[in-house]
């Protein structure tokens, strides 16, 4: 790392990294609301006096490569474009780039570079190159344009370009980018037949849904259906939903024009499928720092509000797949990711009286343990526009992979358009985008499909470009959020920046997303489909090894190709760009090689059976392979409640984990050699009785009845205004409870739940006669106590009630 003498204007940097690790070293307990609140104080007064406070889910630097696929010259000079931006940074900044072209032969035939200083505004380069006019002794082919960039650190001054682009900036090495242009004539790969997939629902005149048909060249085809739509946007619930005519960044929190209510009509309107909106988690208290005299009840209600939104466009628009969830966590020192399924706002802030400003606490930045949380309450996610050094740091690793990270983490983006376009006509183009980041978390271990989304600040929604994140769900199953979850979890995915393509990769018959076992020749085959008559002029099939934290290579530039693997595990992945320069990713396929019965790619069969309403409730798979049934897991709502790896093939649950109503059963099958297969969804009730108690406590003691069932009541009576009464609740693994009190008119109570040795949980938010609060356990069962204190109560005796329900 370059070392510079230090200025004043670096003494921020310093002062944010002790903020942060007092953060991250107080932050990590709900025990601790008060060290961590200090410390939240302590950083926001170190990044007062930087341009960054003000941006902190923008401050980074960010790169743009532009690059013409093809020429307009006949002799194939363009005009490469280089935008460089660091929102919040301060004037006079250092900023250095490097572009090199290289030859179909490895030669570098020409080169740009450069040192500008920040200005308070993107940096927009436009590098001219004569093509053929500098040098007739260039051969035709596919070119590569190669950007290297970087930041200095504020007050840092680098003579030397080399010496810049070497620099680490606030953990972040440089930035790469890699983008292919032809000279010469447009290549055409030889593609394999391959028939299209039907599509989802789109919007036809006078509002009708209609089946657009593509192309077939084949006589077969997958037995699934695409989606297309978008899982990054924001609206007026964070900072986003910016008015076209005036919008050029983020809004400042809540002030934006239009909300979810507006996006996903919009959205709808353009011809997506799906829309995500994923809000900052940190914005719903009305600020983009901790606002501490906001309402817990306030940030969590518009969470919930966002949630409804959602489920009832959904119902109201068949076809159509509205997502609400959140863009958890902030760019400095951390790296933003979408939780798309999450009923609850997962929060670090306290407000003044120390009540979290959402339903779950994680400590900012801790991804190890927001990744087991997520895990633990069967949500998924993506990784947003990641870096490949400095973010979702694990371990002091970057990129840290954990067991429980692979599981909820199923999409990283690997392209997006500017966060900040007021274009509405598809013409924002995108830039080189975030696949060496996406490489590096594949060879991490992590098993992710790629995803091109928008990131929509302005009220544009999906209408930015036409790249489209695309979802396979089985022929004949009905677009939800249950079956378009599975489909993430299955990695059933592709990413394209043209909406009319398809793209679908396999490897021995198992489509993309799938882990395998193979022994001997592996066959992978690429198929495309296009309704505007586009072909593919370059193929690229890319090979790694998960764990290996290496670097991935092009294995071939065939869309079909058979070999065979050496021993040991390898993940690939298809990339096609088209003629017109659009390109398309595949979500990988892993790989076991020589680890299984030779020739085993035959899935298990399996179908799912649950019976009971109340009490213990048993789920039941009956399950066949051709080899034998490994295991079969058993999923309830997208949450995985269990494994039995033996027959018969059933397990047990307590109802009383379950809301009453309705639910839905997936078993899922594997076998020795990795192949698996999902059942289909069986709907089941959960009909809980209500169970009541009511019994009168002497102060200070533990009541002696469990509060059990899906609602207790328990009556007890407060004598002065220090005394408590207690109240014990055994609840179960990740178990959600919900504590409502209420006294006598005029008299204030609070209400707490904590652990045995009176470690505070949870608590009501605030003093009044009426109180609320809800808890969801860990992961471990556990009893736990409600305690009722008085603040304002007579010496004579008051009645109050306490109810616990399970929601």
């Amino acid at each position: 790392m370059h070392q510079t003498t230090p200025t004043a204007s670096k003494h921020w940097l310093s002062a944010i990294a002790a903020a942060v690790l007092l953060t991250a070293c107080g932050g990590a307990s709900q025990d601790t609301p008060a060290v961590q609140a200090q410390a939240e104080e302590g950083r926001a007064k170190a990044l007062a006096a930087h341009p960054s406070s003000k941006y902190p889910d923008h401050h980074e630097f960010e790169v743009e490569l532009l690059t013409p696929f093809a020429s307009t010259q006949a002799n194939g000079a363009r005009r490469f474009t280089v935008n460089l931006d660091y929102l919040g940074a301060p004037t006079g900044q250092q900023l250095g780039y490097r572009l090199d072209l290289i030859a179909p032969n490895g030669q570098r035939v020409h080169s740009w570079s450069g040192i500008e200083a920040y200005q308070g505004k993107p940096i927009t380069l436009n590098l001219e190159w004569a093509g053929r006019g500098a040098n007739a002794t260039l051969a035709d082919g596919v070119y590569e344009a190669r950007l290297v960039a970087a930041s200095a650190d504020a007050g840092e001054q680098f003579a030397n370009i080399d010496a810049l682009l070497a620099h680490e900036h606030e953990g972040h090495g440089a930035h790469e980018q890699v983008s292919k242009f032809v000279l010469g004539a447009i290549p055409k790969a030889r593609m394999p037949a391959f028939k299209a997939m039907p599509l989802g629902s789109e919007l036809a005149q006078g509002g009708e849904p209609r089946r657009k048909a593509l192309a077939a060249a084949a006589t077969g085809s997958w037995p699934y259906t695409v989606y297309y739509g978008t899982l990054h946007g924001q609206t007026n619930d964070s900072d986003g939903g910016g008015a076209l005519a005036t919008c050029s960044s983020s809004q400042a929190a809540q002030s934006g024009q239009y909300g979810p209510a507006d996006a996903y009509p919009y959205a709808k309107s353009k011809g997506l499928d799906f829309l995500a909106n994923t809000e900052h988690n940190h914005y719903f208290d009305g600020s983009s720092s901790t606002n501490t005299s906001a309402s817990p009840a306030t940030a969590k209600g518009r969470y919930e509000a966002g949630l409804n939104t959602a489920n009832s466009f959904t119902a109201s628009n068949p076809g159509f797949l509205a997502l609400y969830g959140m863009e958890w966590g902030v760019i400095s020192n951390g790296g933003h990711l979408n939780i798309f399924n999450s009923d609850e706002l997962y929060a670090w802030e306290y407000n003044a009286s120390n009540e979290l400003l959402g339903h779950r606490y994680i400590a900012k930045n801790d991804y190890a343990s927001l990744y087991t949380a997520m895990r633990a309450a069967g949500v998924v996610g993506q990784f947003n526009h990641p870096d490949s050094s400095g973010q979702f740091i694990v371990n002091g690793e970057s990129l840290g992979y954990t067991a429980d990270g692979d599981e909820v983490m199923v999409l990283a983006e690997i392209s997006n358009t500017s966060a900040f376009s007021n274009v509405d006509n598809e013409s924002q183009v995108p830039g080189g985008g975030y696949e060496s980041a996406y490489r590096k978390i594949l060879e991490q271990g992590f098993h992710v499909a790629p995803a091109t989304n928008q990131d929509n600040h302005c009220a544009n929604w999906g209408s930015a470009y036409t790249n489209r994140t695309a979802v396979l769900i089985p022929n004949g199953t009905a677009l939800t959020k249950a079956s378009f979850i599975e489909a993430l979890r299955a990695r059933r995915v592709f990413a394209t920046h043209d909406k009319n393509s398809q793209l679908v990769f396999s490897a021995n018959g198992n489509i993309m997303g799938s882990r395998i076992s193979n022994s001997g020749v592996l066959n992978l085959n690429a198929g495309f489909a296009n309704s505007a008559g586009r072909t593919v002029s370059l193929v690229e099939i890319w090979e790694g090894v998960p764990g290996r934290k290496g670097t991935m290579t092009v294995l071939t530039n065939n869309a079909t190709h058979s070999f065979t693997p050496t021993a040991g595990q390898h993940v690939y992945y298809a990339k096609l760009t088209q003629d017109d320069g659009k390109i398309l990713w595949s979500a990988p396929i892993w790989v076991n090689q020589g680890e299984a019965p030779a020739g085993d790619t035959t899935p298990p069969t399996v179908t799912a059976s649950e019976s009971g309403s109340s009490g213990t409730i048993t789920l039941s798979a009956t399950a066949s392979d051709n080899v034998g049934v490994s295991k079969v897991e058993f999923w309830v709502d997208g949450a995985l409640k269990g494994t039995v790896t033996a027959s018969p093939f059933s397990m047990t649950l307590d109802s009383k984990t379950l809301a009453n109503g309705s639910h839905n059963l997936v078993a899922k099958a594997f076998d020795a050699a990795g192949n698996s297969a999902s059942s289909t969804g069986v709907s089941f009730s959960i009909s809980n009785a209500l169970a009541g108690i009511s019994e009168t406590e002497s102060n200070n003691t533990i009541a002696t009845a469990n509060a059990v069932g899906t609602a207790t009541t328990v009556t007890g009576f407060m004598g002065s205004t220090t005394d408590k009464d207690y109240f014990k609740v055994s609840l179960k693994t990740n178990q959600k409870i919900r504590v409502d009190m209420v006294g006598p008119t005029g008299t204030d109570y609070d209400v707490y739940l904590v652990t045995s040795t009176g470690a505070g949980l949870a608590r009501s938010e605030g003093a009044t006669s009426s109180e609320t609060f809800t808890y969801t356990n860990t992961a471990t069962a556990r009893t736990v106590y409600i305690k009722v204190q008085s603040y304002s109560g007579s010496s004579t005796s008051q009645a109050y009630t306490l109810t616990v329900t399970y929601p």
